[in-house]
């Protein structure tokens, strides 16, 4: 499959608002202030004013009856969103988007205090009173789990008050300097010569070359990575140290453990999961280096230097068009399902996938869902290579997730589905697309170089998500004393890197600035986004190597999992598979598979 010049596709958006400025999103703009004033109301005139003594007929009633408006209003609140980031995420120079961003802001502030403050606590205040509730019927039996949830983690909350200004300065804090780290690293651009002339490259092309075939461009990219990322190093810090002190404060108000602990609950798991699956993983870190070890004898070289960690090895010779790499994806996702074929091939036809690497663009990849017309949006940077086949796959998992939860007619209260769970489906159509690779290869340096784009994947997501745990853990524990400097942050990272790749590895040729464009990094909401990687990729293995025990049997009990994540934590979902969270012996077998992937290369 030759890669032809035809145009990659940006996403429509169009049957959910025909513009920004348009009369239909105004309106449901309005709309949405409107909805939070009636909760409001619901809070000042009935909620507030409850009598504790005398709440045990009226309170069932006036749970379902929030539950139903905040279902409203998210749904809607996230469709705005949606709309708004589909802009900003796609033209950072987009001067309206950002004002429409900035405003919609404002309102989502309105929107936590009545969800993530005054609900919370109401449901907190009246815990005592949940069996009653939930024996009624109605809306909240069938929300139970958010309710339970919710009124668990209502004991971290801190006053009212104290919570509302929080939220308030968050706009002109920690959200503000995420905001920074966004613009900086999307409008960052750098000459580099390649193919003798010098091209202008935004950071996702910049960091693209790292899979370039030619080592000394590779090379010259790294090198010229570590440049630009030299020159933006000291706002980046900033912000960095403005969002892990923010989060630092909160915890300690709030009456967290550490910043570990909001993580966890996030997840849906305990300490003792992680703590197991973390142990599994540092066990694989000799597998692993016998891989790095592997890939650097084939460059003639005793370690591995950065710029080849992504380096594709063997002679697939393939690259990819567009229209191809959809062809491929839909043919074997029919072979699992014809409901993972059927929501796919709806993505392509429709447009749904924003693919073209372009200036103002964030880089990486994601998939949102927009709720108000019950689909998603994907963003990647398509540039031909297997490794994007393999990332469209995966982010069509995403989307395919949202799709179970769409036709099982979940609410967005019922969907709210944790990092560690949300990658499901993601690795399992990753795994299903690098499987039907595998399957047809042609020879020995064409296995060897499908091999090489998935133990990348799997390397990425098991020793350097954990050398991104240990950075960001030493990061909070050291911010709670002190600011750091860019140079610490450096110093921290480069120490994780070695400490998870060991001598597989040249420690001369590290990526110490790996903390700069990472967004994950950049979240006071979101601390940690790092293990759930770990956590969905050992389990979407997991499930995979099910799948190939159970075959068509497998797919209801699936597709009914993939409904149900935002309704149970990590360990109750898993035993409808019989999976035991907390025993070794699932991680360490789901860490065999890839352990096997890794003998075939080295035998290659």
């Amino acid at each position: 499959m030759s890669e032809t010049k035809k145009s990659h596709p940006h996403w429509d958006l169009t049957n959910v608002y025909p513009a920004l400025d348009s009369d239909e999103f105004k309106a449901d703009f309005a709309r949405l202030q409107e909805q939070l004033s009636e909760i409001e109301m619901i809070f000042d005139e009935r909620v507030d004013t409850l009598d504790a003594d005398d709440n045990g007929a009226g309170l069932p009633r006036l749970v379902d009856e929030l539950i139903d408006h905040f279902n409203l209003s998210l749904t809607l609140a996230a469709t705005l969103e949606a709309y708004i980031y589909s802009f900003v995420a796609t033209d950072s120079y987009n001067d309206l988007a950002k004002k429409l961003l900035s405003q919609y802001e404002q309102v989502e502030v309105r929107m936590k205090k009545l969800h993530l403050i005054r609900f919370r606590a109401f449901i907190g205040r009246t815990r005592d009173m949940l069996p009653l509730v939930l024996q009624q019927g109605g809306t909240a039996s069938t929300h139970a789990f958010m309710l339970q949830e919710t009124a668990e983690q209502s004991r971290y909350l801190m006053s009212l008050t104290e919570e509302s200004l929080a939220a308030e300065l968050d706009l002109s804090g920690a959200n503000a300097w995420s905001k920074l780290q966004g613009t900086i690293t999307s409008q960052l651009s750098v000459d580099v010569e390649l193919d003798g002339e010098i091209q202008s490259l935004p950071s996702p092309a910049l960091i693209n070359l790292r899979t370039h075939p030619d080592e000394e461009v590779r090379k010259l990219g790294y090198e010229t990575e570590l440049e630009a990322w030299e020159s933006v190093k000291e706002p980046l810090a900033a912000s960095l140290n403005g969002i892990k002190g923010t989060v630092n404060t909160l915890n300690k108000q709030r009456g967290r453990i550490d910043a570990l602990h909001s993580a966890i609950d996030a997840a849906r798991i305990d300490r003792e999961t992680l703590d197991v699956m973390l142990a599994a993983i540092e066990a694989s870190f000799p597998m692993f280096r016998k891989y790095f070890k592997a890939k650097a004898q084939r460059f003639g070289q005793d370690k591995l230097p950065w710029w080849n960690l992504f380096a594709p090895t063997g002679k697939s010779g393939t690259r990819y068009s567009y229209d191809a790499a959809s062809d491929f994806i839909l043919k074997h996702f029919a072979e699992f399902s014809p409901e993972l074929h059927d929501s796919a091939k709806t993505a392509f036809e429709n447009n749904w996938i924003d693919a073209e690497q372009r200036d103002g663009k964030r880089g990486g990849a994601f998939c949102m869902p927009v709720f108000g017309v019950k689909e998603s949006r994907v963003l990647c940077n398509f540039d031909g290579s297997l490794d994007q086949v393999f990332t469209i796959a995966h982010e069509l998992g995403h989307a395919f997730h949202n799709y179970c939860a769409f036709q099982a007619g979940k609410t967005i209260l019922q969907s709210d589905t944790p990092m560690t769970l949300a990658e499901t489906a993601s690795i399992m159509c990753e795994t299903i697309i690098t499987e039907a690779v595998l399957g047809q290869v042609q020879s020995p340096e064409e296995e060897l170089a499908i091999l090489e784009t998935s133990l990348i994947s799997d390397s990425q997501v098991t020793v350097d998500i954990y050398s991104r745990l240990l950075f960001e853990q030493e990061v909070f524990d050291r911010r709670a004393g002190s600011e750091l400097s860019a140079e610490d942050f450096s110093e921290i990272m480069e120490r994780s890197q070695k400490t998870t790749y060991g001598d597989g590895l040249d420690e001369r040729y590290l990526h110490k600035y790996m903390w700069t464009w990472k967004p994950h990094y950049y979240s006071a909401n979101l601390s940690f986004y790092n293990f759930p990687y770990a956590f969905g990729l050992l389990f979407g293995t997991g499930l995979y190597a099910i799948y190939q025990e159970r075959g068509a049997d497998f797919l209801p009990d699936y597709i009914d999992l993939l409904a149900s994540t935002g309704e149970g934590n990590a360990a109750d979902l898993a035993s409808r598979f019989d999976i035991d969270l907390r025993s070794s012996d699932f991680w360490e077998k789901s860490l065999q598979i890839i352990g096997r992937r890794v003998e075939r290369y080295t035998q290659i």
